[in-house]
C-alpha cells in the first residue's frame, strides 16, 4: 500500500522557488533519506511534506490530498520533528513529550493514564527516563535532541518526517535512535522520512535515498545506487570514496587532498 506520495511538488518563501518538481512514492513501512548539499531544499521539501510552508503539486496520504484533512487529522496522521525546535519555557521533559498526546485528547483536553502509560515508554526507549522530571532549559544539545523526538514519536502518527534527528547526539545515541526508528517502521508499518547529513548513517539505515541539489531531485533509489564515489564528488564538491565495512554496510568517507 502507498503510505506517501508526492506529485511534482514545489515549494519556496516570498515568491522563490527552492524546490522545484518532486515525484515520489512510499509504500508504508519504507524509510526515504533525503540528502544533498547545504541550501538544497531538504529541508523545505520536509516541510512542504508537512504542511508547514505554501506548495504546488500534490501530497498525498493513502490516497487521501493533504489539503482535504483538518489539522487535528493531520496531526494523527504526521508527526514532524523540526532540526531547531522552540521549545517551551517552563516545562519539563515529560510535560513536553506529553504534548505529542495532544492530537488524540478528548474534548476536555485531559490526558489520561493511557497516554502516560505511552510517554513512559518513549521516554524509556530514548533513554530519558532518569530525565523526565527535568527542566527543557537544563538538557543538553543531545538530550533536548532525543526530547524533541520523543514528543514526535509519542503521536503515535502512520508517517514521521525527522529534520537532522541525530544533530548533536553522540555516535551511540544517534545509532540507538536510528535503531528505534528502524524498529518502529518494521514493527508498526510507520512510514519515516529524514533528512540526513551523514552520509553513512544515509548507506545504512534507509532502504530509499533521495539526493537533492538546487531544489531538484537528481538520483533517487536504494542507498546502494545513489551513494556513488562519482555522484557524490560531483554534487557535494568534495573528495570522498565509498567503502565496505567487514558486515557489508557502506561506508562514506571523505579523502583528503594531496
Amino acid at each position: 500500500m502507498t503510505r506517501l506520495e508526492l506529485r511534482g511538488v514545489g515549494a519556496g518563501y516570498r515568491g522563490r522557488p527552492v524546490v522545484s518538481d518532486v515525484s515520489l512514492e512510499l509504500p508504508e513501512g519504507s524509510w526515504l533519506a533525503i540528502i544533498g548539499p547545504n541550501g538544497a531544499g531538504k529541508s523545505t521539501l520536509l516541510k512542504s511534506v508537512a504542511g508547514l510552508v505554501p506548495a504546488t503539486g500534490e501530497v498525498l496520504l493513502g490516497g487521501r490530498a493533504l489539503g482535504s484533512l483538518s489539522q487535528r487529522e493531520r496531526a494523527r496522521e504526521i508527526g514532524y520533528a523540526p532540526q531547531i525546535p522552540a521549545l517551551p519555557e517552563g516545562l519539563t521533559v515529560t510535560d513536553y513529550v506529553l504534548l505529542g498526546r495532544t492530537p488524540h485528547l478528548g474534548p476536555l483536553g485531559r490526558e489520561g493514564h493511557a497516554d502516560l502509560v505511552v510517554v513512559a515508554e518513549v521516554l524509556g526507549r530514548l533513554d530519558l527516563s532518569a530525565l523526565a522530571n527535568r527542566p527543557l532549559r537544563t538538557l543538553s544539545g543531545g538530550e533536548r535532541q532525543r526530547a524533541v523526538l520523543a514528543r514526535v514519536l509519542a503521536q503515535q502518527t502512520g508517517v514521521l518526517l525527522l529534520d537532522e534527528p541525530t544533530t548533536g547526539l553522540d555516535i551511540g545515541h544517534a545509532q540507538a535512535l536510528l535503531e528505534l526508528v528502524d524498529t518502529l517502521r518494521r514493527a508498526d508499518g510507520t512510514t519515516v522520512v529524514t533528512t540526513l547529513h551523514d552520509l553513512t548513517l544515509a548507506a545504512q539505515y534507509p532502504d530509499r535515498v533521495l539526493l537533492l541539489d538546487s531544489g531538484r531531485v537528481v538520483a533517487s533509489g536504494p542507498p546502494a545506487s545513489v551513494l556513488t564515489a562519482d555522484r557524490l564528488s560531483e554534487h557535494y564538491a568534495a573528495r570522498v570514496t565509498v567503502l565496505t565495512a567487514p558486515g557489508g554496510d557502506q561506508v562514506v568517507a571523505p579523502i583528503r587532498t594531496p
